[in-house]
């Protein structure tokens, strides 16, 4: 288990599609505990294995961690996930660790139903919307080698995150 440095754009390992893995090997298990360390030791809500230099289909999400409470399902750790119903329409101010000087209103999904497996090989059905959703299809485009700027319908709509100083 670590924290492992985040990947930032342009490293190729962000633009290839992640392989899927076996849910239950000693090697998956290790890649999501270093994502768990890492997100833990980082300002976000979700990282995907590509991140963290794995091109593993692994993703490590935790809503709860919103500024404002919002409906999820707590942490999920999500192995070879996928989307297999997306509705409706919502923009969501986004960011992103590997991108980490810029923020966008992003276009996904309102409500999606994702499969995928546990750790351990359990397979699992999650249907969730609004801000849960949006992370969980965040995730799984870095899974397909997209970011969220690739996203961007217009280049004014990307803007410079600010940073809070406090004195």
């Amino acid at each position: 288990m670590s924290v492992r440095p985040i990947v930032l754009y342009p490293e190729s390992v962000l633009r290839q599609k992640a392989e899927p893995v076996d849910p239950s090997s000693a090697e998956t298990l290790s890649v999501l505990r270093d994502l768990w360390d890492t997100l833990d030791n980082h300002a976000g809500v979700g990282i995907a294995a590509p991140q963290i230099g794995a091109g593993a289909r692994i993703i490590a999400i935790d809503a709860t961690r919103a500024r404002r409470p919002v409906p999820n399902h707590g942490r999920l750790a999500l192995i070879n996930p996928r989307i297999i119903l997306a509705e409706g329409q919502i923009s969501f101010r986004e960011g992103c660790l590997s991108v980490p000087d810029f923020v966008a209103h992003i276009r996904r999904a309102e409500r999606v139903t994702i499969s995928a497996f546990l750790p351990g090989g359990h397979p699992i059905t999650i249907e969730t919307a609004g801000f849960e959703s949006v992370i969980l299809q965040h995730e799984i485009d870095h899974l397909d080698g997209m970011l969220f700027i690739d996203r961007v319908h217009n280049a004014r709509d990307l803007k410079p995150r600010t940073q809070l100083i406090l004195n």
